[in-house]
């Protein structure tokens, strides 16, 4: 399946609780759960005022009706084409 990032614009997103932290995640999952194995979460990173989320689903729709459903803002989704790390340097 492909993979996607989601930029999501949460002002104050590096305040957050752990407490609000979960109850956020918790909320995503639950919405995942209604909509089936095509879309799944696999980490997000949070920053002062975003996060950045990696998703694998279908295809964008599925994440943006995600975050339709699940009241989360999703400002941009992009298909990631390639992933390269520190491995990528080795010969």
């Amino acid at each position: 399946m492909p993979k996607f990032v989601i930029e999501r614009s949460i002002p104050g997103a590096g305040k957050l609780s752990p407490q609000e932290l979960k109850a956020i995640s918790k909320k995503s999952c639950s919405v995942l759960n209604e909509m089936g194995t095509k879309i799944q979460w696999v980490q997000s990173y949070v920053t002062t005022d975003k996060l950045y989320c990696i998703y694998i689903a279908d295809d964008a729709e599925l994440i943006m009706e995600h975050a339709k459903k699940g009241g989360f803002p999703a400002d941009s989704v992009a298909l990631i084409s390639t992933i390269i790390d520190l491995t990528t340097a080795e010969d």
